[in-house]
Order: structure tokens, then sequence, then C-alpha cells
């Protein structure tokens, strides 16, 4: 069997500039890309964290998209390892989003370390964890 990665998830709006915020000014992704009028959409931009991309889209022209659902079938969240969590909680709650509280808490310790969770403004929710008891 051939060497594989995961190269990328693709997450798709209604609010491109909501979506577009989040992921580069408070998540720390790069735009790599970002292509106007994109078959039949209004924008399709590629994201850079590390080695990992998020493939942005607006929905169809004419489309509006509906919210997804936690408990459906599929990819449920995306999760991010980062160094110093509560640093990271601080700056997101700064920057005006909540997180999904658990037991009260927006941290929380889970087997090997601590994780928070918090929703983008398309509804995808976003695991921040690290590997540090709290």
């Amino acid at each position: 069997m051939s060497e594989k990665f995961v190269h990328h998830v693709c997450i798709q709006t209604n609010d491109y500039r909501k979506s577009l915020h989040f992921y580069t000014e408070i998540l720390g992704f790069e735009l790599i890309e970002e292509t106007a009028n994109f078959h039949n959409r209004y924008y399709n931009s590629w994201l850079r964290l590390s080695s990992f991309y998020i493939e942005l889209q607006t929905a169809k022209i004419g489309e509006d998209l509906p919210h997804n659902n936690p408990a459906s079938q599929g990819i449920v969240h995306l999760c991010l390892w980062v160094k110093d969590l509560a640093k990271e909680v601080e700056y997101i709650k700064r920057m005006g989003f909540q997180f999904i509280l658990k037991n009260n808490q927006e941290i929380y310790s889970v087997e090997n370390g601590s994780l928070c969770k918090l929703i983008a403004p398309e509804g995808t929710i976003i695991e921040l964890r690290d590997n540090k008891g709290i």
C-alpha cells in the first residue's frame, strides 16, 4: 500500500466572510488561494495550517445550506492540537466566540489530555486539544 495522509476537508458556508475570518484570524489558517465564481459558487478557497488544508466554499448560487446536525452520521468535528489550550481558549473568548460547555466547563479532561469545543460560524464543531491534563 502506498503512503497516505489526510490532505483536506471541504467546508461549505452560507456566510463566507464570517467563516473565512474565523479560520484565518481566529484559528490561524493561511489563505492560500481564493477563487471567485468557481463552478457556480461565489467562492472556493484553500486555507492551510501546516500540511492540512480546508477547502472553504460557498453554496452554489441561489442555494441556502441547512445547518449541520452533530448527531448525524459522517464527520462530527474537526480537531486541532494546540500547545497551550488555556491560552487558546482565552484568546478565542476575547475574539467573541463561545465554547460548548460540558459539565459547566469550557475545558475538560479526557484520556491523555484536555479539550474544548466551539462552533464555527457555518456550524462545524471545532475541537481544540492538548496532551496535558487540567
